[in-house]
């Protein structure tokens, strides 16, 4: 390098120096002191007794962890797939301009945009036993129950509340991706599609799809990544669907808390995420 290469160089890395600085800060040393505390069995007071492994064995024999990765992967493929589905269905309808598009586009985006608290606190009225209206609705107005059910306090119903609750909270982002894909598709081919004699059915098919197959691989993926890691929502609308976040909560913060237990169980979950992430760079975006 010639001396003024090795000026900017040097200069380069000084402007990248405080990014990097706050990086490992807020990211990688949580991360690095993470996976020491899951070989450590943590004292409330603070001493730590180094264990080994044993965290992480104890962990695999613990029947209420693989309860919790049942639990994340129903949530894990109702949410993802609804979002998906639902987002795409949104996008195709909304693809075609019409009086009044930009309203309809903001009450989209709204759930998307409200505030989690907020938005938690309506549904769980709407699901109340007593007063909520969709008990009043399934057993007052069309009798097809026959008594009131407290949806949320099952753990086995409670989990598709969440889903659904996260389905139309989060499906707005699906559907701005999407749409965003199908304005950029050239309209001859579309004409092209039907000249040679395809309907609706097989341009969607033949034209629309191949044309957002990265878009939707990318909902997928992102959606994936985000909802495994997801606390909020599940936690404050119904905290007895132990996902893995919330599972790891309560080992850390509730009960008898151990939060080498707890380490250990967001380390293996943190990996999980590190392979998600290396497939949308390696085979996604191709990088």
């Amino acid at each position: 390098m010639t001396p003024l290469e090795r000026a900017e160089a040097r200069f380069g890395w000084r402007l990248v120096a405080p990014t990097i600085g706050i990086i490992g800060i807020l990211i990688l040393y949580p991360i690095v002191f993470n996976v020491y505390l899951s070989f450590f069995d943590v004292k409330l007071n603070g001493d730590k007794t180094f264990v080994g492994l044993t965290n992480y064995l104890q962990l695999i024999t613990n029947p209420d962890y693989y309860s919790s990765i049942v639990t994340t992967g129903i949530y894990l493929f109702g949410t993802v797939t609804g979002t998906t589905l639902l987002g795409l269905a949104v996008a195709l309808l909304m693809r075609e301009p019409f009086r009044g598009r930009g309203l309809v586009s903001a009450a989209i985006l709204m759930p998307y945009f409200a505030p989690v608290i907020s938005v938690v606190f309506g549904w769980q009225f709407l699901f109340d036993p007593v007063n909520g209206v969709f008990n009043w609705l399934m057993v007052d107005v069309l009798n097809l129950w026959d008594q009131r059910t407290n949806l949320i306090g099952e753990p086995g119903s409670a989990v598709w509340v969440v889903i659904i609750f996260d389905v139309w909270k989060h499906f707005p982002i699906a559907y701005l991706l999407i749409l965003s894909k199908l304005t950029s598709i050239p309209k001859d081919q579309y004409e092209a599609a039907a000249i040679d004699g395809y309907g609706p059915i097989g341009r969607f098919f033949h034209v629309t799809l191949p044309e957002i197959y990265f878009v939707l691989a990318t909902v997928v993926i992102l959606r994936l990544i985000w909802n495994l890691n997801r606390f909020e929502d599940v936690f404050l609308l119904a905290p007895n669907v132990e996902t893995l976040p919330v599972f790891t909560y309560y080992q850390a913060f509730t009960g008898v808390i151990d939060q080498g237990l707890a380490a250990a169980t967001s380390v293996i979950q943190f990996s999980v995420l590190c392979v998600l992430i290396w497939f949308y760079v390696k085979k996604i975006l191709k990088w």
